[in-house]
């Protein structure tokens, strides 16, 4: 006789799937916490963002050839002294 011994394979995956469901909730909370700790660097240093994101066009503008090698260094000079 083989009472209850039936539904034993299912037992088996419904731990697996709650398993799964519990390591998909840690995932979700780690990322959106990690998101948020990202804005708020941002939000931190908003210079030195502003300053990267002037970089970068310096950058282009020099390798388009609008400013010339002199023109480059000098303007990088004054954003570092910028405050």
């Amino acid at each position: 006789m083989m009472w209850g011994y039936g539904n034993m394979g299912w037992a088996w995956g419904y731990g697996l799937l709650a398993l799964a469901g519990v390591a998909l909730l840690i995932y979700v909370i780690v990322r959106l916490l990690s998101k948020k700790s990202e804005s708020d660097n941002t939000r931190s240093s908003p210079r030195q963002a502003d300053s990267s994101a002037a970089r970068r066009i310096l950058e282009e503008r020099f390798a388009r050839g609008e400013l010339t090698a002199e023109q480059y260094r000098e303007q990088l000079r004054v954003l570092d002294e910028s405050p």
